[in-house]
């Protein structure tokens, strides 16, 4: 067989593929179509053999994601902070048929506002992220008011250490019991982890505790409270593996079955009617990735490093061409802002940037002092002239007013303890870093904090000589149906090897299309 011939007809995922051999075993072909069992259906001396299955692109995951959410493709754009995840992005994503969250994590309140009001009006589904706080719990609780002020029915919930009251009250807000008696919970929850011990708590029911707090404060009723046992916090766990941002650099080809032998446990458990699902993101950037995780029992893909490379994404051109030239070499680990004292680390982009150096040297100097006044002369200086460019007292102030604002008990905390106070110096870097990233702010380009996952390198070696290797043509709908009809192709490719040996597979068979050209194998 031509092996254009074989590929155009693997492309035309929607149709099955018999294989034909001759009495000998050899001259084996592909007929696509209906066959009969008739005898005479084939030419003399040739008889069935085999066959390539359908793998339309809605079969890819579980249907129930889809139907739940009220999607056509089991594809999600998670949120990626201080609005990089953008309005625009979640809208392209909704317009496909697919899923987006909006990057909420780092925004003020009103610009959140801001966002609801628009993507409540676009019709299409879409959420929000709602990121662990622990140095600012009441930020978190802030962030769930709002979103049930604006019935905001859909987040994705990101870096959580440990459940909170806020996502408890999040997810038990407004449930009932219809009339056949089963538990609706109108707020559904979609968990991003990375450990085993995190995910059990968001399978498990909502922690009594927090449900007893939650009927004395009057946002629960008792009965509420007892109807909340049957569900789960979050029906919906996205394995988080070796991604930018917060991240265990977990490698997902075991930590993807583990959470999935835990889902079964709990669904045996705790016998819920809500249906657990598995999803999964971190290292999803081609086809050949997007293929292995369905083929472990992915529910669905969640998608991040590629999508901030695409003209929809909250960040400016120059990030978007540093994360074009990005190779698998070019990652590395570095404290992050809003867990600096835990010493928790983000993966983000080395190439072209000193932040990493620089955001490490912040917290080996915050290890090692207990106030800004006890820093050596030299290092202070070298931090004021070249990190903060203006003296750490002028940085203080900055961030004392903007806490007055957002949240006065951290200013109260940093007054009475100088260590903590050094701490938000510090962490004014770390946040200011990603803003000059997205803004553009060339003068500041050595320390661009560009959040990214290994995965951008794979997905450049994949686009190369492609129309996606040109970045003005990275478009978030474009990149998913490519890495989506990709994974069904490729699934078809891996049906018939064992039938054909001979067959060559190619991995330019996989180059990304157009979608218009994608249509025409779709029809």
């Amino acid at each position: 067989m031509n092996i254009t011939d074989v590929l155009t007809q693997l492309r035309h995922i929607q149709k099955p593929l018999y294989v034909v051999n001759g009495v000998a075993g050899d001259d084996i072909s592909l007929q696509s179509g209906v066959i009969s069992s008739d005898a005479d259906h084939f030419q003399p001396g040739r008889h069935f053999s085999g066959m390539v299955l359908p793998c339309p692109l809605e079969s890819l995951g579980d249907p129930s994601f889809c139907s739940d959410h009220k999607i056509n493709l089991p594809y999600v754009g998670g949120s990626m902070a201080k609005g990089i995840s953008s309005v625009p992005m979640v809208q392209a994503f909704g317009r496909a048929g697919m899923l987006g969250f909006f990057g909420a994590a780092g925004l003020g309140l009103e610009t959140v506002e801001k966002a609801i009001e628009t993507l409540s009006q676009s019709g299409f589904p879409h959420g929000f992220n709602l990121i662990h706080s622990p140095a600012e719990p009441e930020l978190e609780k802030a962030l769930v008011e709002l979103y049930l002020r604006r019935d905001v029915h859909l987040i994705e919930a990101s870096a959580f250490l440990s459940l909170t009251l806020p996502i408890v009250r999040y997810r038990t807000h407004g449930i009932y019991r219809n009339q056949q008696g089963e538990v609706i919970t109108p707020n559904r929850v979609i968990a991003k982890i990375s450990r085993e011990e995190v995910a059990a708590r968001f399978f498990a029911p909502p922690p009594q505790k927090y449900l007893r707090q939650l009927v004395e404060a009057g946002h629960l009723t008792v009965d509420q409270a007892e109807m909340a046992g049957e569900i789960p916090v979050a029906q919906d766990i996205t394995v988080e593996a070796d991604s930018g941002g917060h991240t265990d650099n977990r490698p997902a080809l075991s930590l993807f079955p583990t959470i999935l032998n835990q889902k079964v446990r709990f669904q045996e458990q705790y016998r819920y009617r809500q249906k657990l699902r598995v999803g999964l993101g971190g290292g999803i950037s081609t086809p050949a990735s997007a293929a292995a995780a369905f083929s472990m029992g992915a529910a669905y893909l969640v998608t991040g490093s590629v999508n901030q490379a695409c003209i929809e994404s909250g960040t400016c051109d120059e990030v978007r061409q540093l994360l074009a030239e990005t190779r698998q070499a070019d990652i590395t680990m570095a404290p992050s802002g809003d867990m600096f004292e835990m010493g928790v680390k983000v993966q983000v982009i080395k190439r072209g940037t000193m932040f990493s150096i620089r955001a490490q040297k912040l917290y080996d100097l915050y290890r090692a002092h207990n106030s800004i006044d006890e820093l050596p002369a030299a290092e202070r200086e070298k931090l004021e002239n070249t990190f903060f460019r203006s003296p750490l007292e002028e940085i203080w102030q900055q961030t004392r007013s903007y806490f007055l604002v957002r949240d006065p008990r951290q200013v109260e905390k940093a007054e009475s303890d100088p260590k903590y106070k050094m701490a938000l110096v510090f962490r004014w870097y770390l946040g200011q870093s990603p803003v000059w990233a997205n803004s553009g702010d060339s003068s500041r380009k050595i320390d661009y904090q560009i959040w990214c996952g290994p995965s951008m390198g794979a997905f450049n070696e994949w686009t190369r000589g492609s129309f996606l290797e040109d970045v003005s043509q990275r478009e978030v709908v474009s990149v998913g149906y490519n890495i989506l009809f990709g994974a069904a192709v490729l699934t078809r490719v891996n049906q018939l090897k064992p039938q054909y040996r001979q067959f060559q597979f190619d991995s330019s068979m996989l180059i990304p299309m157009k979608i218009e050209e994608i249509e025409e194998f779709l029809s």
